[in-house]
């Protein structure tokens, strides 16, 4: 019960920082295109990866890991979000800006997958 307890703590708190982040980058980027929600996926993959990197090659406690990956990235993260505003692009004709987000964002996500692996090791010096 405690292992649930701090997952939904960490996605309580990933939510809000979602909320913040997204709220804001769409605030100074326009509503034009969701910047919020790519900016908030983009930063998620690269933690995702980051924490998954520290925890695999150090002594992070499973509880922790739980509570920063499963509860708090994964509160975080928006992929939800990202395929019904890519649906909707696409449902309203704007192909483009459609298959700009869904090439923007996993071509995005896997780069910065790969470089939260690389700030990991780096920061474990391997």
């Amino acid at each position: 019960m405690a292992r649930f307890f701090w997952i939904c703590l960490g996605g309580a708190i990933g939510t809000g920082g979602r909320y913040l982040l997204s709220g804001w980058l769409a605030k100074v980027a326009g509503a034009g295109f969701p910047y919020g929600t790519l900016g908030v996926n983009l930063l998620g993959s690269f933690l995702l990866s980051l924490v998954m990197q520290l925890a695999l090659t150090t002594g992070l406690s499973p509880a922790t890991r739980l509570f920063v990956a499963t509860g708090l990235v994964g509160g975080f993260t928006t992929y939800s979000t990202f395929n019904y505003e890519t649906l909707q692009s696409l449902e309203e004709g704007a192909w483009s800006l459609g298959l700009l987000n869904l090439g923007a964002t996993v071509l995005g996500c896997l780069v910065a997958g790969l470089l939260g692996i690389a700030v990991g090791r780096m920061w474990l010096g391997k």
